[in-house]
């Protein structure tokens, strides 16, 4: 499809370039009017020219018209698409901004005062609410009790009717009771009374009672916006509705847009039964499907789509089935690995390659449930010399549990443990971690409880692989290996792979994306209790995979660290879509399908490995090591200097288990250097010379100055 470039001058010229369901759109002038738009199909495109239509063909005056949207930067885009159109003065807001602007407008009218001052830091104030309720909380459930509070804000539920309202929206937060949460709100809104100051949701709030309770106020801005048009119409909250209802007061000039397969926004408040009911509350509405995905290749939207075949809820019933109409890509992969460890490593070779070929970072995405899964992501391509942004989210070693459990690491380091050994670290380390959050089982519900126990559970395996690698490790040597990790995030990468959850996904697009960790108790993830829960999650997966352009992968690991049980199985949603889980859903691509690496051999018994580790040293881990103790600290002060020279971690150069296995094998040719876990070809290239050198006893302090590592 080609797009539209500057204004014709004519109302006629908008319509050039659009496909037969945008034209219907943009020419459908008169509300109400209904677009389901599925992901890629042009949704923004086909509104934006419907508005610049109406204006050009005097249906509409361009400040008549309010077009509202949910994020800022949606808004610009629509603002600056009319622009292009040739069309200025249509207000395009967020509902958050245009509840404010006319909040402050006609609230001195209506109060004889100023509009009170937004709230700036509203942890501070739940803070004191929790105090004066005598409730211990920490960072973590302060969040959750905003997220609570917002939610209840949204759906208009007060605090009295809190618990109630939390036992029928399944609200489950971990560590907090319904009735405290509901004393802590009451006690909240007194407090932002005391200091004379209204929240976000208190915008929303301000301008229904302003419009609700003075209709002369609701005349004038029903006189100024005669016409509505409301994007991502799927996540609209109940109080949302009751404002976009006072601006309409019962006129049916409005266009709505959405898609409900992309409803991934419940647990916020947002309801899709809004979108699916429209045509019902207005019966005759024109209803529009937009089906021509022209982001994603026939591969990709064939996944798309065999996806929602066995859905359930309001996104069958409201469904769009896409047709793609990009030329053929290459065949989507989904791919089997025995851990997270390797998953992440198959991830990073895959990245280079794409990056070998030609595809810039910034056009590849990694994308996965939890924000805990990052972790192994960012290190495989530390380790690759892959650069990377964390989109959405702090990164893993930035989060405040997990400085928390460094600091706690280093004081017990400085007390003194009870001695080195692998069984030794598991079990000091499991203590000290217990202190900062950590138990054997993660805690029920959902929210930053849930998200804190997930980041120590993280450092537990990175504790298990540090264990299983040296079995002599001691707590020292794992906050070196902790700090050294950390040292990595503080490179500047402007230009990098994305590494994002699949919320903070939403509303972008890249030429190729990895959707990881896609296996049972993650997607869905373990705590969605109800058939409504674990259909969002299908749709939070849906998202991700209508990110990808041209290349998709789709990931999953049957264990969670090197040599864990491999019980995990694939995600449910991908029965009937991958090509070995029965009959393929229709029109499902021929994707490659990839198991498990092959097993390799130890050197010294020539049993096969299937372990993550014995494949990294090239050996059973009871089969006695061949190392070289006096290669293995040269190759390491080698390491060390190479590191400090690029400005990189050392693991980056080599990790510890690579270093391990070149003291043990002590190749003295590329040949034997090469068939190393852990020397690919960049490598190779890089460090052979130097590293074969030092195998043969020559020195090579000299040789630091060559070329960086990445």
């Amino acid at each position: 499809m080609t797009r539209t470039g500057a204004l014709t001058g004519s109302a006629d010229g908008v319509l050039d370039g659009l496909d037969p369901e945008q034209r219907e759109v943009a020419t459908a002038l008169s509300g109400p009017v209904c677009v389901l738009a599925g992901a890629g199909t042009g949704k923004t495109r086909a509104i934006t020219h419907r508005i610049a239509y109406g204006v050009l063909s005097g249906s509409y005056q361009p400040h008549s018209v309010l077009a509202v949207t949910f994020t800022t930067r949606a808004a610009g885009e629509m603002r600056g698409r009319l622009r292009e159109l040739g069309v200025a003065g249509v207000q395009a807001r967020t509902f958050h901004s245009a509840a404010l602007r006319q909040a402050r407008f006609f609230w001195p009218q209506v109060v004889g005062a100023d509009l009170p001052p937004i709230v700036e830091r509203k942890l501070a104030l739940l803070a004191e609410a929790a105090a004066r309720c005598r409730v211990g909380v920490d960072a973590g459930l302060l969040r959750d009790l905003a997220g609570e509070v917002e939610w209840a804000k949204v759906t208009n539920v007060g605090p009295d009717g809190y618990p109630a309202g939390a036992a029928a929206g399944g609200r489950d937060v971990a560590g907090l009771d319904p009735a405290m949460i509901a004393r802590v709100y009451a006690a909240y809104e007194e407090v932002k009374t005391d200091r004379g100051r209204i929240d976000l949701e208190d915008v929303l709030l301000c301008a229904v009672g302003v419009l609700d309770s003075h209709p002369g106020v609701a005349e004038q801005v029903r006189a100024q916006y005669r016409h509505l048009v409301v994007d991502e119409y799927q996540d609209v909250s109940p109080l949302q509705q009751r404002l976009l209802d006072l601006w309409l007061g019962g006129r049916a000039e409005l266009c709505v847009v959405g898609d409900v397969s992309q409803t991934i926004y419940s647990f916020a408040g947002a309801r899709p039964d809004y979108l699916v009911r429209f045509a019902e509350r207005y019966p005759g509405a024109t209803v529009v499907r937009l089906v021509r995905d022209y982001r994603s290749t026939p591969q990709v939207v064939a996944v798309a789509n065999a996806l929602l075949d066995r859905a359930g809820g309001p996104a069958a019933r409201t469904r769009v089935e896409l047709v793609a109409q990009r030329p053929p890509g290459p065949a989507a992969e989904f791919c089997e690995h025995a851990d997270e460890e390797a998953e992440a490593a198959a991830v990073a070779r895959a990245v280079r390659r794409l990056l070998a070929a030609g595809v810039p970072a910034r056009e590849v995405a990694v994308l996965f449930r939890i924000n805990a899964m990052s972790q192994a992501h960012e290190q495989a391509l530390a380790e690759a010399g892959v650069p990377f942004l964390v989109r959405g989210g702090e990164r893993f070693f930035d989060r405040p549990e997990v400085r928390q459990a460094g600091v706690l690491l280093r004081g017990a380091v400085r007390a003194g443990g009870p001695g080195a050994g692998a069984g030794a670290l598991r079990e000091e380390v499991r203590a000290v971690l217990a202190g900062a959050g950590w138990s054997p089982e993660p805690p029920s519900g959902s929210g930053s409880v849930r998200e804190r126990w997930e980041s120590l559970a993280a450092l537990v395996a990175l504790t298990d692989e540090l264990a299983g690698q040296r079995p002599g490790a001691a707590l020292a040597d794992l906050v070196t290996e902790l700090e050294s990790r950390a040292v990595a995030q503080h490179a500047p990468m402007v230009d990098g792979v994305t590494l994002a959850t699949f919320h903070a996904a939403k509303g972008l697009e890249w030429d190729a994306v990895f959707c990881v960790g896609v296996h049972e108790g993650t997607v869905p993830i373990s705590y969605a209790g109800t058939p409504d829960q674990v259909e969002e999650e299908r749709r939070l997966l849906y998202v991700g995979v209508t990110r990808a352009r041209r290349h998709l992968w789709v990931s999953w690991s049957r264990a969670r660290a090197p040599g864990g049980r491999g019980a995990r199985r694939p995600s449910r949603f991908l029965d009937g879509v991958r090509p070995s889980s029965g009959a393929a859903a229709a029109g499902a691509p021929r994707a490659r399908r990839r198991g498990a690496r092959a097993a390799a051999r130890c050197r010294a018994c020539g049993r096969p490995l299937h372990d993550a580790v014995e494949r990294k040293l090239g050996r059973c881990r009871g089969c006695p090591s061949t190392m070289d103790e006096a290669l293995f600290e040269r190759l390491r002060e080698w390491r060390r200097r190479r590191a400090a020279d690029a400005q990189v971690p050392a693991y980056v150069v080599f990790t510890d288990a690579t270093i391990t296995a070149i003291a043990e094998a002590q190749p003295t040719a590329e040949r034997g250097l090469a068939g190393l876990p852990g020397v690919g070809a960049v490598k190779l290239e890089r460090y052979g010379a130097e590293v074969l050198a030092i195998c043969r006893g020559e020195d090579v302090s000299g040789a630091a100055d060559g070329p960086p590592a990445h």
